[in-house]
């Protein structure tokens, strides 16, 4: 299940250009057009979702997958032992500027501690 109208859709699809760093049957994983750390990869699922909002229990395994996914890039990016950050916007308030499920992938330097 795709949205025509949505830009990751068209990014999975290979309809847009995206540098992509991992993909396999289940996410897609490409690098933020405005990077907001050295490193800084979306992970969505290859299907589309709207949002953690819209997730059910039908979803787990695509959620867990999108999860899983963070530890393989890290080891392409070489970052696996010094760690990374997950983030997941959800809604206008939560700063989700795509509506497609995604997690930032955030690497490459000591991160901030996001509160405060």
């Amino acid at each position: 299940m795709t949205d025509a109208s949505c830009i990751f859709c068209k990014i999975i699809a290979g309809e847009l250009p995206a540098e992509m760093v991992y993909q396999d049957e289940q996410v897609s994983a490409f690098r933020d057009l405005h990077p907001k750390a050295p490193i800084h990869i979306l992970i969505v699922p290859n299907m589309h979702i709207p949002s953690t909002n819209e997730l059910t229990s039908q979803d787990v395994t695509i959620a867990g997958h999108l999860l899983a996914a963070a530890p393989k890039i890290a080891e392409i990016e070489g970052i696996f032992e010094r760690g990374y950050r997950l983030i997941a916007n959800t809604g206008r308030d939560g700063r989700q500027e795509v509506p497609h499920l995604h997690v930032h992938f955030l690497g490459g330097q000591p991160m901030q501690h996001p509160l405060g």
